[in-house]
């Protein structure tokens, strides 16, 4: 384990999430509808839906055509839109406008499961957990921290396991990246990766 960490501090010093937000329900509303494409992408178009849509109350009233037609890039667009909505009257009718720090209410909401219930409480509340995409099960898979087959609930336990519990939000965004720059899906950097003699992947 002591390998992989210190290659992922070498990699990633100071992981962040890739998402960019500037409020706390933004960050929630970007991680629902990050769901099947990337970060990129969401990142265009909350960059126009954020800011034809400035606050909650202008989100909760929004005409949801108007919604799909500024995230129809990122796919299932009708009922991401239809969730925005949903989304944003919640908050304001049950939280006073704040996303709280509660994995019940979070993964409550439409579109919201425990990946994206994840990513909230350890960016917004640095709670302990890690949320575990594709990348993540890819690397854990590799590395031999998870075996084929694991879905992403076992996968979560076993590295909530290996990792000290103050250091896994970093150790999330580390692997995030790590599969999305060097470990990737398709021809993967093997050739300079110092985790190449414990990797299990067959191509490398």
């Amino acid at each position: 384990m002591k390998m992989i960490e210190n290659y992922l501090d070498e990699l990633f010093p100071n992981p962040r999430c890739e998402l960019n937000y500037t409020k706390d329900y933004e960050l929630l509303l970007a991680v629902m509808l990050s769901a099947q494409t990337t970060d990129k992408r969401v990142n265009m178009v909350t960059e126009i839906l954020f800011d034809k849509y400035p606050n909650l109350e202008t989100l909760s009233t929004a005409n949801v055509e108007d919604i799909i037609d500024i995230i129809r890039p990122i796919g299932t667009f009708n009922k991401k839109a239809s969730n925005v909505i949903v989304i944003a009257k919640h908050l304001l009718d049950q939280c006073d406008g704040k996303v709280p720090n509660n994995r019940d209410y979070l993964e409550a909401l439409p579109g919201v499961g425990r990946k994206t219930a994840n990513v909230v409480l350890s960016n917004l509340f640095n709670e302990p957990c890690i949320a575990v995409d594709t990348h993540v099960s890819r690397v854990s898979i590799r590395l031999g921290l998870a075996k084929v087959g694991d879905d992403p609930l076992a996968i979560e336990k076993k590295l909530t396991k290996k990792f000290k519990l103050e250091d896994l939000c970093k150790r999330h965004h580390q692997m995030v990246l790590f599969g999305r720059y060097y470990c990737t899906a398709r021809s993967p950097q093997c050739e300079n990766c110092k985790l190449r003699d414990i990797c299990k992947y067959k191509g490398k």
